[in-house]
Parts: structure tokens; C-alpha cells; sequence
């Protein structure tokens, strides 16, 4: 599966799957939440398994920069937090550091 498709699917899955447990812990929402908070994150594994590489730790390490866009656009859509300059700073950079790592060209 191509990483434009499985990051983004994958980053929703779990953001869900961690805001259930922060739900659960920190806003005192039903332990009830934790089922579906646990199948998202297992959702979330396999997203992140289908990436096409040859390692792991580089579908994980590109991942990241993907991950840290979907939490700030969260806090924004979900939370009704704006992000500050900083935020958006910090997520551009992160991103171009996923791209970086996706798209360098490595030999055989």
C-alpha cells in the first residue's frame, strides 16, 4: 500500500485509539471507550505494516512526520486549539523530514 494512502489512515487510527485511552484516564469517559480505542490501534499497526520498504524502522521513523501534522490538525479540528506559528513551524519541518526519508534514493 502506497505511504499517501496508509499514513493518513493510519494516523486517524491512532489518534482515535489514543484519545480513547486519554478519554478513559483523563476525562473520565467509560472504560467502555478502551474497546474500541484498542481495535483502532491494532487498525493502526496493520496500516503501518502495509507501507511499502524494506525496513520497519523507516515506514515508522517516515511515519512520524505524518503523525505529528494529524495531531496538531486535532488539536485544531477536535480540541478547538489554533495552532500557534510554532506548531506550524514544527509540523513543516517534521514533514519535510517524512519526505526526505520516503523519497531519497537508496541503491539495491
Amino acid at each position: 500500500m502506497s505511504a499517501v494512502i496508509a499514513y493518513p489512515l493510519a494516523a486517524i487510527a491512532e489518534i482515535a485509539g489514543c484519545f480513547a485511552v486519554w478519554a478513559w484516564w483523563r476525562l473520565g469517559a467509560s472504560p467502555l471507550w478502551l474497546l474500541p480505542g484498542m481495535a483502532s490501534l491494532a487498525l493502526f499497526g496493520w496500516l503501518l505494516a502495509q507501507v511499502e520498504t524494506s525496513t520497519a524502522g523507516r515506514a515508522f521513523a517516515a511515519y512520524g512526520g505524518v503523525y505529528i501534522a494529524a495531531s496538531v490538525l486535532w488539536m485544531w479540528m477536535a480540541e478547538g486549539h489554533r495552532p500557534d506559528r510554532w506548531d506550524l513551524v514544527g509540523t513543516m519541518v517534521s514533514l519535510t523530514g517524512a519526505m526526505i526519508i520516503l523519497a531519497a534514493p537508496r541503491g539495491a
